[in-house]
């Protein structure tokens, strides 16, 4: 064997051991037959189909019944189904490419010799999957020549060519051919095929935004781009159904697409190895090209097309004490059957605070219009999106101006239907400074000269308040301890007992184990496969009435042994701007978890989209806080619908894989409310999760897992949330600042993270750390009280999920 090959593969062997060992490792797979839960074939199919946008069409696609396709593109015939890490480990049944899908469908011919061509060649060049944090990108691609491609011109209607790209955790995208970019073997295959065809249909089989220089040079052949992005095992069949017009394509795009990587506002401030500045602020994504940079757009926010067109109307238009109510009419006045999605945008007056050109603050989708066919639909907005966070008074503020409202299909496409001036400034929320950065930083800010709002910059206000001292003033009083008095958890929920009156019986030992988990994955007080167990971890507890708590990922199904649905990934359903098919969906899962003994998924992951490169942007929705929260709220409801229970994540600003648990997300508090955070906040007021997951990073030079501030200032005592708070797996180790005689354990508990997960270290060794009682009623130490109090958020968890 040559010594070059043995060499690398023994260093991969090698790497992958340590890989494997440091992270998520897959589970084992039960070698019994695949089992597909009845309907959730047909379902997914509709939300996979749901979810694409189409870009560009001439008039090419829908196909016609009959027409002969030649499909190019390794990833026709092994496609990508869903990202990388576990958010895309699902052991699925079964998952049909698009060229199984095109097969399948009986209004279209696929080329066979074409098909065995590249059957043939995959199986002398298999592709090398890789392993944890080092997948492939994009699968390389099958060498094409002239007679190949010119014999199959003269067999086929159509050449279909598909481009394929994945990243994951751990796993970040590069500015390189391959992965933002094409590869060089992509480049010569479109350049045979469009020496040949014209009108080529491009799927782009991808997870998030890539670089689309390329559309240009191909232009005058491209008759159609479609993104079906990752659409889980159903995806091929998804695609076929829009190639053939059986469905028109509704997605929208949730992020917007710029000419080029350097366009993106996040572009000089990604990737950094020991901290990221959001010198952006809060002009992520359309906020910042719409108000500065409309020129370097190739497709705008919201955008999409249809095989049939609709005529949009507001009939109504009215204000009340909690907002204002639109009535709008939507019209098919195309030729064919399709769903069209209203997009309602605000544009705020600049004011002193500096604000976008464009907010979207509503939406809603038809369902299907026939030809002529109309639809009326009710938006609403409440008053406070109307407001702005104001950082030298820590409240939300409507500013004195001129406020106007637009509606139409995307960001670029609306016209003005209402507007009115505020005379006066209003504050609707006085809060308290919180998560304020420590570091100095300059960010942007919209400041209108001549009518027109350019870039400036501000310096941000730092912490001025002293953290340790807020702490303190807020300690929960300890419940005297009784000893146990035989009162179980089913006591509580039926009124015989108070939580209080159980949480006394309980020692310390049971305090410390109720806050974590079973120490490690695939724990066997539950489900084969198992992310992690908490609740229940002990006998004494057990005997209490505290069941386990099985959780597993997540985002694209449940991740298990046994043999799960793998749903389209998390961009899709946003772009489907469909909340009630995401509820639908999640809804299904949910009967699933039940079926195959998960208690828990950790979904839905809902991040902002700040920057294209970021690993796992398939997991997340979108680059708007609004849409990313009315999203979420809905999977969270589709969950806890049928008894299970949701665990959004990561809370918070988890905008890059790289050093994840080194890098510091530096941003004003004004971002971190209005963008970072706030999609979390309509997600937890409008869905009520039973539990949040934290993120591995910095927040401000915070950890997620050690954040008061995000977990117990503005989560609980802001927003109202009652539930559980977890780590992300494992958890750097760091001592308190404002408490040096506390870390770790005793660090995350007083900030409210109430559940580390799995338990333990990753040696595997199942026994606590100590640092949660070694300061135990030492001076600065954690107190009684806390231990309890977060007992308490942890089993009223327990109650809504197992009791």
């Amino acid at each position: 064997m040559d010594f070059k090959k043995s060499f690398n593969r023994a260093v991969t062997n090698v790497v992958q051991f340590f890989a494997n060992g440091l992270s998520q490792s897959a589970t084992d797979r039960d070698a019994e037959e695949k089992e597909v839960t009845p309907g959730m074939p047909e379902l997914l199919r509709r939300a996979a189909a749901e979810g694409a946008v189409l870009i560009e069409n001439n008039g090419v696609l829908p196909l016609k019944e009959g027409t002969k396709v030649a499909l190019f593109g390794i990833t026709g015939y092994e496609s990508h189904y869903v990202g990388y890490g576990s958010g895309g480990d699902v052991n699925k049944p079964y998952a049909v490419s698009f060229a199984d899908g095109i097969e399948n469908c009986d209004r279209l011919e696929i080329d066979k010799v074409l098909e065995s061509t590249y059957k043939n060649w995959d199986k002398q060049n298999p592709i090398n999957h890789g392993f944890w944090g080092h997948w492939p990108f994009y699968f390389p691609e099958m060498p094409l020549d002239k007679q190949t491609v010119r014999e199959s011109k003269s067999r086929n209607d159509v050449a279909v060519a598909v481009i394929g790209r994945s990243a994951g955790e751990d796993r970040d995208c590069n500015l390189e051919k391959g992965s933002y970019y094409l590869a060089d073997d992509e480049i010569a295959m479109l350049d045979m095929i469009a020496a040949e065809f014209d009108n080529i249909v491009i799927l782009l089989n991808i997870g998030g935004i890539t670089d689309m220089t390329w559309v240009e040079k191909y232009r005058d052949k491209i008759g159609a781009i479609l993104i079906v992005w990752q659409g889980g095992m159903e995806c091929g069949n998804a695609a076929a159904d829009l190639l053939c017009g059986n469905v028109s394509p509704s997605g929208r795009l949730t992020d917007t697409i710029a000419k080029r990587y350097e366009d993106y506002p996040s572009s000089s401030s990604f990737g950094g190895k020991d901290f990221n500045e959001y010198k952006e602020d809060i002009y992520v994504g359309y906020r910042y090209f719409e108000t500065f940079a409309k020129d370097k757009v190739l497709y705008p926010f919201g955008y999409g097309l249809s095989y049939t067109d609709f005529e949009i109307s507001s009939n109504m238009s009215e204000e009340t004490d909690r907002g204002f109510r639109f009535a709008v009419s939507v019209k098919n006045i195309g030729h064919s059957v399709g769903k069209e999605v209203v997009q309602l945008y605000l544009r705020k007056p600049c004011g002193r605070l500096g604000n976008p050109e464009r907010i979207l603050v509503a939406f809603k989708k038809t369902g299907e219009l026939a030809p002529n066919e109309e639809a009326r639909l009710d938006l609403f907005v409440e008053k406070s999106q109307l407001s702005s966070y104001d950082e030298d008074i820590s409240a939300y503020v409507i500013e004195r101006g001129k406020y106007e409202f637009f509606l139409g299909k995307n960001v670029r496409d609306n016209d003005l239907i209402y507007s009115f001036e505020k005379t006066d400034e209003e504050i609707i929320s006085q809060l308290v400074q919180s998560s304020a950065p420590i570091e100095k930083l300059e960010v942007m800010k919209a400041c209108e000269e001549s009518g027109k709002r350019v870039i400036k910059q501000r310096t941000v206000r730092t912490r001025e308040y002293d953290l340790g001292k807020r702490i303190l003033e807020n300690l929960p009083k300890a419940i005297p301890q009784t000893g146990d008095k035989g009162l179980k958890l089913s006591d509580v929920k039926s009124g015989e007992c108070t939580m209080e009156q159980f949480v006394a019986q309980l020692s310390n030992k049971e305090l410390e184990a109720i806050s974590r988990g079973d120490y490690v994955m695939n724990s066997p007080l539950g489900a084969k496969g198992n992310a992690g167990v908490f609740g229940g971890v002990l006998h004494s507890l057990r005997a209490k009435g505290i069941e386990p708590i099985t959780t597993t990922d997540g985002p694209s199904g449940i991740r298990l042994s046994a043999s799960c649905s793998l749903m389209p990934v998390g961009t899709l359903f946003a772009c489907s701007f469909n909340p009630e098919l995401v509820e639908e969906v999640y809804s299904a899962i949910a009967a699933e978890m039940k079926a195959k003994g998960s208690d828990v998924l950790l979904a839905p992951g809902m991040n902002i989209h700040r920057n294209p490169l970021c690993g796992r942007n398939f997991e997340y929705y979108s680059e708007d806080p609004y849409l990313a929260g009315k999203t979420a709220a809905a999977a969270v409801r589709g969950i806890q619908s049928r008894g299970a229970s949701a665990c959004p994540k990561h809370f918070a600003c988890n905008s890059q894989e790289k050093r994840r648990n080194m890098n510091d997300s530096r941003l004003s508090e004004r971002a971190l409310r209005e963008i970072y955070l706030k999609g979390f906040e309509i997600c937890v007021k409008e869905s009520e999760p039973k539990n949040i997951m934290t993120s591995y990073n910095r927040i401000n030079s915070v950890y997620g897992h050690y954040n008061y501030e995000l977990c117990t200032t503005i989560l609980r005592d802001e927003w109202g949330y009652k539930g559980n708070v977890i780590t992300d797996w494992w958890m750097k180790s760091e001592r308190s600042p404002e408490f040096p005689s506390i870390r770790d354990q005793a660090y995350r508990v007083r900030a409210q993270v109430d559940v580390l997960m799995p338990g333990g270290g990753r040696s595997k060794r199942r026994r606590p750390d100590g640092t949660l009682l070694e300061s135990l009623g030492k001076q600065g130490g954690i107190t009684l009280g806390e231990l309890q109090r977060t007992a308490i958020n942890v089993l009223k968890a327990v109650i809504d999920i197992k009791i």
